[in-house]
């Protein structure tokens, strides 16, 4: 692996994302002969699922692609955050030492996912944190040894973030998933019927002795000076259970801010791709958890589709189709298993915050009927996140639609869009 230098650069393919399917894409296009650079707002390749791990993987898939990518000739450009489109066919990034011109033939954007937080009272105390959050931080030194910590909201993560945290010392309390048994159990044969069993089986040997509770999730946190406990519902019943941490998060929402910036169509909360991974936008293609949430196979296959394409080995391309729509079926059992339950809609109450960066409320947005009147009047999605932890949260709450992504589409330094009007 090599580093593009600060300044200007062009590329036959330029790939925003270092997670498994921007890996996956730059390992094809670059095998093809192309130049290929991947950018990443983080110090090292990987993403979320595979972060800290290119030097020792913990699973046989991680060391088999780093091993890939390490003989491959791919340029990564390393904490870098793209924030804005310069010209057609050219985007902006800040690194530290400035911003670099990226020009490029071909983009594939693989920008992964987020996790969706949901508002309840107490969602804002210190130790309160998404499931992934916290996994990541343990991964860069965070010590959770003895910890007791609350698992909680919806979705297979859970269980992943569970299994890791435990095996770093963490006392699991108990894993409270929001979905019923009934669709649990479907979810379960789907494994068996995708070929994941021996994933599921390793999972539940991890977390043998922790208590995991269907159709239960968190109503509200407390502190004492900080996280004490959180209260737990389950049908009509209502317990409180101490913790030191409470990792919480309902699923994932793909990351669409610098798609929708390239005008790219966005269908059902995804990017929209044709079979070969190409978005509506010219020389621009998508990858991975960005065209919707369906997991690590997927994630990987879309990527090498993408490098492909866009290194115009369609043929080669298209045999991996029929592997696709196997991860694709999945993909959809995982939306269905995991939708979440009306009763999530009425957790917060007036006084719960629903926009921590303005300090905006319930209450005080429950009187709008749209995403842009809360935002013109409450400021509601105007601070540092850009809308990014409240905007799912009122999706599903209100049902709104959330838009109108601009540039920079990250806060950056003023010096950075100065740099705009300087070329």
């Amino acid at each position: 692996m090599s580093s593009a230098a600060v300044g200007r650069d062009a590329f036959d393919v330029l790939i925003v994302g270092a997670g498994p399917a921007g890996l996956a894409a730059a390992y094809r296009a670059a095998n093809a002969g192309l130049r290929v650079v991947v950018v990443d707002d983080n110090p090292n390749p990987g993403g979320q699922i595979w972060r800290g791990e290119h030097k020792q993987p913990a699973s046989t898939a991680a060391r088999e692609w780093f091993e890939r990518i390490r003989r491959a000739q791919i340029e990564f450009i390393h904490g870098a955050r793209v924030f804005q489109q310069s010209t057609p066919n050219t985007l902006l990034a800040e690194t530290a030492q400035g911003v670099i011109e990226l020009s490029y033939a071909n983009l594939i954007l693989a920008t992964g996912a987020r996790e969706r937080f949901l508002p309840f009272p107490g969602w804002t105390l210190p130790n309160v944190m998404g499931a992934g959050g916290l996994q990541a931080l343990v991964k860069t030194g965070l010590s959770i040894e003895g910890k007791k910590v609350v698992v909680a909201g919806s979705g297979p993560l859970l269980l992943a973030v569970a299994g890791y945290l435990r095996e770093h010392g963490a006392r699991v309390s108990l894993i409270a998933e929001q979905a019923s048994p009934m669709r649990l159990a479907r979810f379960g044969f789907s494994l068996l019927g995708a070929g994941k069993s021996t994933q599921a089986f390793e999972l539940k040997r991890r977390l043998k002795g922790v208590k995991y509770l269907s159709d239960c999730w968190v109503v509200a946190a407390h502190r004492d000076e900080k996280l004490a406990s959180v209260t737990l519902r389950r049908g009509n019943k209502r317990w409180q259970v101490e913790c030191d941490y409470l990792a919480c998060g309902f699923h994932l929402v793909p990351n669409l801010e610098l798609a929708e910036l390239l005008e790219c169509r966005i269908e059902d909360g995804a990017v929209n791709v044709d079979e070969f991974q190409q978005t509506s936008a010219p020389h621009v293609y998508a990858a991975g958890e960005a065209t919707g949430i369906g997991g690590l196979e997927l994630s990987l296959i879309e990527g090498e589709i993408a490098g492909l394409a866009a290194a115009g080995k369609r043929d080669e391309a298209e045999k991996l189709f029929s592997v696709r729509a196997k991860g694709k079926e999945f993909a959809r059992i995982l939306d269905r298993s995991f939708a979440l339950r009306d009763e999530l809609r009425d957790l917060a109450t007036g006084e719960t915050l629903v926009c921590r960066c303005e300090d905006v409320s319930f209450e005080r947005l429950k009187f709008h009927d749209s995403w842009r009147s809360a935002k013109l009047q409450t400021r509601c999605g105007m601070g540092p996140c850009q809308g990014r932890v409240c905007g799912p949260a009122v999706e599903f709450l209100f049902d709104w639609r959330v838009e109108s992504v601009r540039p920079p589409v990250f806060p950056v330094r003023v010096e950075s869009m100065c740099s705009e009007f300087k070329r």
